[in-house]
C-alpha cells in the first residue's frame, strides 16, 4: 500500500533516485531539498506553517536527459499525487482548448484514485471474506424454512430463523474448500451486478468553460442512475466482481475525498513540461493564442489560488510545481517576470556523454539491457551483451545524436530496436539458443545507419 513519505533525508532521496536515473546530481539534489522542505514545513507551528510556500523549480536541459523521470520518481518515492502535463496544451481564456484550472482538477482526480486504492487495500481481507460468502450462497443457496407454529413471536414482530442443518453446513464447508482449491473455476454462476450509466456527452472543446461542462455532465449522469444487470460469469470472474463490490461498500467515500483533497493540497506535484513553448513576449496583433496570456493564466494557480472541482474547493498554495523545457530558442528570461518569480530555483541538466549512455544501459534497475534480456528470455532465448558491445552501442547513439537531432537517452531505444530487430523477429524459432552480442556484431548491424547521415535521419 502506498503512503505519503516526506520524512526521507535529502541523501536518502538522491540515493533512491540514483537507482533509476544516471547522473544529473545537481537536479537530484534540488528536488531532494524541495521534498525535504515539505517535511520541515509540516513540523512548524500552525501560525508559521501556512506562510512557508514551496520553492518551485525550473529544469533546463535538452530532451531525453531525465527531467521528467526525476520528477516522476520523486513523486513515486514520496507517495504523492503526480501530474505531468504539457504547458503547450493550455490556451488563453476565451480560446478553444484546455483551461489552466483543469490540471488541478486532474491532480485531485489522481489523488482520489490513489487514496481509494489504499482504502480498498485496507479492507481487502474483509471484502474477500464477504465476497466468498456471497458466492457460496449463489453456488449452494441456503434451504428455505417454513416456520412451524410457535416460531413466530408476535411480541417481537420478527421471525426466528431455525438453525441450518448440519448436513448443509458440511456441504457448504466442502464447497468452500473446493472454491479455494480452484476446483470450481470452470463453473458459471448468474450474478446481478450494478452497471454504471453511460457518460453523457455535451459539448467538446468548450473553450474556457471546462468546469461548467464537467458539472453539467455529472448532473445529467446522476439523473440517469446505474441499473442492475444479470450476467453469467465463471467463478473466478464472479468472485473478483463481488470482491470489488464489497470493497466499495466497506470504504467511506467521504473520508476518501477528504483525505485526497488534503493530499493533493499538501503533497501534490505538478510537472509542467515544455514550458519554453509558452515563453516569449510577442506583441503582434491577431487571432493567434498569446503565449504571454497563457503564462498570466497559469500565474494565479502557481502563486496559490482556490480551484473548484467536483470534489470541492482545492487550494494550490502548497502544491509543488516543477517546470521543464529545452529552451533552445527561448530563454528562461523570456518568461514574464511575475512567472519567473514563482520559480526561484533553476537547475541546468547536463547533456549526456558516452559514459552516461553506458551507465544508462547497464546500471538502473530498469536498464534497457535488462529489459531486452528479459523480453527474449520469455521466448527461451538467452541473450548476453559483452562490455565492448555495450560501449559501442553507446558510442553509436552519441554519434547519431550529434549528426541528427539530439534526443538524449531516448536515442538508445531506437538504436537497440534496430540492433535486435532480426533477433526479435526470429526469437520463437531460436528457442534454447544462447546468443552473445559483440562489438563487431553491433558495428555490422548498424554500419549503414552510421555511414549514411541522411538515412539515419529517417530511420533513427
Amino acid at each position: 500500500m502506498s503512503e505519503v513519505r516526506l520524512d526521507l533525508t535529502p541523501g536518502q532521496i538522491v540515493k533512491e533516485l540514483d537507482r533509476y536515473i544516471v547522473g544529473q546530481r545537481q537536479a537530484k539534489r534540488m528536488v531532494a531539498i524541495a521534498l525535504r522542505n515539505r517535511w520541515r514545513q509540516q513540523q512548524l507551528p500552525a501560525e508559521l506553517r501556512d506562510e512557508v510556500m514551496p520553492k518551485n523549480i525550473i529544469m533546463i536541459g535538452p530532451t531525453g536527459v531525465g527531467k521528467t523521470e526525476i520528477a516522476r520518481r520523486l513523486a513515486k518515492l514520496a507517495g504523492a499525487p503526480f501530474l505531468k502535463i504539457e504547458a503547450s496544451k493550455f490556451t488563453e481564456v476565451g480560446y478553444v482548448g484546455r483551461d489552466v484550472e483543469s490540471m488541478v482538477r486532474d491532480l485531485v482526480e489522481l489523488a482520489v484514485t490513489m487514496v481509494k486504492a489504499e482504502h480498498q487495500e485496507q479492507v481487502k481481507a474483509k471484502a474477500a471474506k464477504q465476497a466468498e460468502e456471497r458466492l457460496l450462497d449463489l453456488l449452494l443457496p441456503p434451504p428455505t424454512f417454513k416456520p412451524p407454529t410457535g416460531i413466530y413471536d408476535e411480541s417481537r414482530t420478527e421471525h426466528v430463523t431455525p438453525p441450518l442443518s448440519e448436513s448443509y453446513d458440511r456441504a457448504r464447508d466442502a464447497l468452500r474448500q473446493q472454491l479455494r482449491d480452484g476446483k470450481l473455476n470452470d463453473r458459471a454462476v448468474e450474478l446481478e451486478t450494478s452497471e454504471k450509466a453511460a457518460p453523457v456527452g455535451i459539448i467538446s472543446n468548450l473553450g474556457g468553460m471546462e468546469e461548467m461542462e464537467i458539472g453539467l455532465r455529472d448532473m445529467l449522469t446522476n439523473l440517469m442512475p446505474g441499473r442492475r444487470k444479470k450476467r453469467r460469469l465463471k467463478v473466478p470472474e464472479a468472485l473478483a466482481a463481488l470482491e470489488q463490490e464489497e470493497a466499495q461498500r466497506l470504504i467511506d467515500m467521504d473520508e476518501v475525498v477528504r483525505e485526497a483533497i488534503q493530499r493533493a493540497e499538501q503533497s501534490g506535484i505538478i510537472f509542467l513540461d515544455e514550458i519554453d513553448k509558452i515563453a516569449g513576449r510577442e506583441r503582434s496583433a491577431g487571432p493567434d493564442v498569446s503565449r504571454e496570456g497563457v503564462q498570466r493564466d497559469l500565474l494565479p494557480i502557481v502563486e496559490g489560488s482556490t480551484v473548484n472541482t467536483k470534489y470541492g474547493a482545492v487550494r494550490t498554495d502548497h502544491v509543488l510545481f516543477i517546470a521543464a523545457g529545452a529552451f533552445h530558442v527561448a530563454k528562461p528570461s523570456d518568461l514574464i517576470p511575475e512567472f519567473q518569480g514563482r520559480f526561484p530555483i533553476r537547475v541546468e541538466l547536463e547533456p549526456l556523454a558516452t559514459e552516461d549512455f553506458v551507465r544508462i544501459l547497464t546500471e538502473p534497475q530498469n536498464s534497457l539491457i535488462r529489459q531486452y534480456v528479459g523480453l527474449l528470455e520469455t521466448e527461451g532465448v538467452t541473450l548476453e551483451f559483452l562490455p565492448d558491445a555495450i560501449r559501442t552501442i553507446a558510442e553509436i547513439a552519441v554519434q547519431v545524436n550529434e549528426r541528427t537531432e539530439n534526443i538524449g537517452a531516448r536515442r538508445l531505444f531506437t538504436v537497440m530496436e534496430r540492433l535486435l530487430e532480426e533477433l526479435s523477429f526470429e526469437a520463437p524459432e531460436r528457442k534454447g539458443q544462447r546468443i552473445t552480442i559483440t562489438a563487431e556484431e553491433v558495428r555490422r548491424r548498424l554500419a549503414e545507419i552510421v555511414k549514411s547521415e541522411d538515412l539515419s535521419r529517417y530511420i533513427l
